[in-house]
């Protein structure tokens, strides 16, 4: 289920608010994709003893190492995100002001978590 969730530009990097969502998140590790894979994000885990489960960009110039074992329980992830795109709604994104729509994306987020 979402804790927390910011929307963003059409055109923004996502990994711009991966710190803030995750600054009051007590976590053993933190599972990403590889939009993610930045050192700066990289280093505040490390800093807070947080294991970065984030496979490498292609254009890497060094090597990391990814736990893909463990990287394969995102899946929980995009199962939720397919459960919420069902929501015509928030699929589709109606709703034009950001209030109205971070109001329906709450409310859908609650519905998933009664079923």
């Amino acid at each position: 289920m979402p804790i927390k969730f910011v929307l963003t530009g059409g055109q923004e990097a996502e990994c711009r608010q991966a710190i803030p969502l995750l600054e009051n998140i007590n976590a053993s590790a933190v599972l990403a994709d590889k939009a993610y894979d930045t050192n700066k994000l990289r280093e505040w885990l490390e800093s807070r003893g947080t294991k970065a489960v984030i496979p490498p960009k292609s254009n890497r110039k060094e090597e990391i190492e990814c736990d893909y074992w463990h990287y394969k329980e995102r899946h929980a992830l995009e199962c939720m995100f397919g459960k919420l795109k069902h929501y015509r709604r928030i699929a589709t994104r109606y709703e034009k002001k950001t209030i109205n729509y971070m109001g329906m994306l709450s409310f859908s987020s609650a519905l998933l978590w009664l079923r």
